[in-house]
């Protein structure tokens, strides 16, 4: 009887991806241009954070944006508003964007004279941390109405996030919020994270955002 070979099949599905995001990475680290994976749940604030962001930093730093979504245009005219080079992507039914999509919507947007990129991701707190884009930093926002025990219900989001984003802390008074709490959960899952509690409608909380911003950007042109 012939013998039957066997192959170990290692190889993580996601290696190939792994490979084109660090491509993508060091193009974009080449270009001076940071791009930044914003994720959250739908209805975490991401568009109306980018909205006061841009009206906070467009004098200083030119800023792109990429909106995904499954359909519409709604958000990519609404930062376009506040003086962004937006574009919208639709992903065609899929949760998350990985480092070929990317980078296509980076082509499309168009690098050129930018200092920061966002990446507004699929609202999903699972599939957008399980791919890598090709971006310089991670950041998730986590809303006040959403609760103070979401990083033990989905920790590699906190995991991979270099920043953790508390918004509408101005109706925290009105839920059952721990903020305290929740930077214990967080520290569990990731001690070296920032944490950073706003409100884009009252202002709390945005300098220390911007300087962040301001901050990365400079640290990732050197």
């Amino acid at each position: 009887m012939d013998t039957i070979k066997i192959i170990e099949v290692k190889e993580d599905v996601r290696a190939n991806n792994d490979r084109a995001a660090e491509a993508l990475r060091a193009r974009l680290h080449d270009a001076g241009t940071l791009l930044i994976n914003l994720m959250s749940s739908p209805g975490s604030g991401k568009t109306t954070l980018l909205a006061a962001t841009l009206d906070r930093l467009a004098d200083s730093l030119a800023i792109g944006v990429m909106e995904a979504d499954v359909d519409s245009d709604v958000d990519a005219h609404a930062v376009a508003a506040h003086g962004a080079r937006a574009i919208q992507l639709h992903t065609g039914g899929m949760c998350h964007l990985d480092a070929a999509m990317t980078e296509q919507g980076l082509h499309s947007l168009g690098i050129d004279g930018l200092d920061l990129v966002f990446l507004e991701n699929v609202g999903n707190l699972i599939c957008p941390a399980e791919f890598d884009t090709g971006a310089g930093k991670k950041v998730m926002i986590l809303s006040v109405p959403e609760g103070h025990d979401k990083p033990l219900k989905y920790p590699l989001m906190f995991e991979v996030s270099d920043l953790v984003i508390v918004s509408k802390m101005d109706v925290a008074p009105y839920f059952d919020f721990d903020l305290k709490e929740l930077e214990k959960n967080v520290r569990m899952r990731n001690p070296n994270a920032t944490i950073c509690p706003l409100s884009a409608k009252t202002g709390e909380g945005m300098d220390a955002w911007c300087n962040w911003l301001r901050a990365a950007v400079n640290d990732w042109k050197k």
